[in-house]
């Protein structure tokens, strides 16, 4: 699957006009699914495939998501797949060869590196969270968190979870003698290792030393 960076972004006048379409006609709530696929462009439209499907989704950005710009900075590094996590209503379409369209409302995670569709966890997880200097990622799910760090051993451990104003929330454990916060608020974060892009930034705290992140909702939250 290749993409081609001067193409990607000559579809930035198309997507505007979808915005501006979009903002007359919201996509009603109750119709939105999340969906997890590969993102590919064919004869100047960006088309999604959903994991483990052969259908093909013709692909608009009616929440202003600024999928088609990461797209591009993250595939100007040469050929390769792009995986998204998005939220969107599905609709017909006129494009040639799409199986239908896809308006797109969130844009949860958009990554060249990593599983992808062969995440054998994502489906169980609440919430994923990692940064860098020094590496950290926590996994989030019904039944705890796991905190990994390079060279020590993986830590469980049970958590509360705060509800915060404006969709931050925050989850605190205190266990072993060590305390634990992770912060969480809805923003646009962009890891500075493998340039993916996701829908939260994180700040994990361990006894009160604060190390920053970004962070996505697992398979078993969207909200």
């Amino acid at each position: 699957m290749r993409f081609a960076r001067p193409l990607l972004f000559s579809l930035l006048p198309l997507f505007g006009a979808c915005q501006m379409f979009a903002e007359k006609a919201p996509a009603p709530a109750a119709n939105l699914v999340r969906l997890q696929g590969e993102l590919s462009v064919d004869a100047g439209q960006v088309m999604f495939r959903p994991c483990g499907e052969q259908r093909r989704f013709a692909l608009v950005d009616s929440g202003a998501t600024g999928l088609l710009p990461e797209a591009a900075n993250l595939s100007a590094d040469g050929p390769g797949t792009l995986f998204a996590d998005v939220r969107a209503s599905m609709g017909p379409s006129g494009v040639q060869g799409a199986d239908g369209q896809l308006n797109l409302q969130t844009l949860y995670r958009l990554q060249r590196e990593g599983h992808g569709c062969e995440d054998p966890n994502f489906k169980r997880l609440l919430l994923r969270a990692g940064g860098h200097e020094p590496d950290w990622s926590i996994n989030v799910s019904g039944k705890g968190l796991v905190l990994d760090r390079p060279g020590q051993p993986s830590l469980p451990l049970p958590y509360m979870e705060e509800q915060l104003p404006d969709g931050r929330f925050n989850l605190s454990s205190e266990a072993n003698g060590q305390r634990l916060e992770l912060w969480v608020a809805p923003q646009r974060c962009v890891d500075s290792m493998s340039g993916a892009v996701q829908h939260l930034t994180a700040e994990l705290r361990l006894d009160g030393k604060p190390q920053r992140g970004c962070a996505s909702f697992g398979g078993a939250r969207d909200d």
